[in-house]
């Protein structure tokens, strides 16, 4: 899926991304960023692993950077304590969005309600089916037929904010839990730039209505689907 270049033209959206882990979905933004075709500048990413891969891919990039570990000096960092670091990191860098790509520690009502731009988080299952972990070994076990990836906005209930985006494949008969990961990772890297570029252009709002989308499914249409060939 290509992007169009026409997005030079919007403001950039100024982007502060959370991470644990390898940080596959962040290369693909600093790629798009770096190349000119998804109007973004990347702040600052923060991980709470010290050891996440994504940190490399963002200092490669001279994006700063902020590790918040789960475990300093041999001491287990509280949630709160964590929080009132990330509060302040991300009142710094001033961003307009705040992406969770791989990000994997649960974050307080008080901290989502108070944090200084509004944040998606990027999700491997069609929600509002399969929640949580263990997403694609329990979509083979339930005998799915299609399985992928969703971006909602993030509130206090995990995986429940509005969903915004999803990309859609379906499961093979020889899939297992590790060939449906790699499969689904695929979807990611289109539908993470997609949806930022619909944002971007205000095409997409981050106003989380849940709650009115449940009681009239005609208002809004949400999600949007990409139906993708991997």
């Amino acid at each position: 899926m290509s992007i169009d270049n026409a997005s030079q033209l919007i403001k950039p959206l100024r982007i502060a991304v959370l991470v644990s882990g390898s940080g596959s979905n962040l290369q693909v933004l600093i790629n798009a960023m770096q190349a000119g075709a998804l109007p973004i500048e990347i702040v600052g990413v923060i991980s709470n692993r010290e050891d996440a891969y994504a940190l490399t891919r963002a200092k490669d990039a001279e994006i700063p950077v902020a590790v918040l570990s789960h475990v300093a000096s041999g001491k287990r960092m509280g949630i709160k304590t964590f929080e009132t670091h990330a509060s302040s990191q991300l009142a710094s860098w001033q961003p307009d969005l705040i992406v969770l790509a791989g990000f994997m520690r649960v974050l307080s009502a008080d901290f989502i309600d108070n944090a200084p731009a509004p944040m998606i988080n990027l999700h491997p299952s069609l929600l509002p089916v399969y929640k949580g972990l263990d997403t694609h070994q329990r979509a083979i076990q339930a005998g799915e037929r299609h399985h992928g990836c969703s971006i909602h906005v993030v509130t206090a209930e995990l995986d429940a904010g509005t969903v915004l985006t999803q990309a859609l494949l379906e499961i093979n008969q020889k899939d297992t839990a590790d060939s449906l990961q790699a499969r689904v990772q695929k979807l990611e890297h289109q539908l993470l730039p997609w949806t930022i570029l619909l944002l971007a252009k205000g095409a997409l709002s981050l106003k989380d209505n849940s709650s009115s989308h449940q009681k009239n499914t005609f208002l809004p249409a949400l999600p949007l689907k990409l139906y993708l060939n991997d």
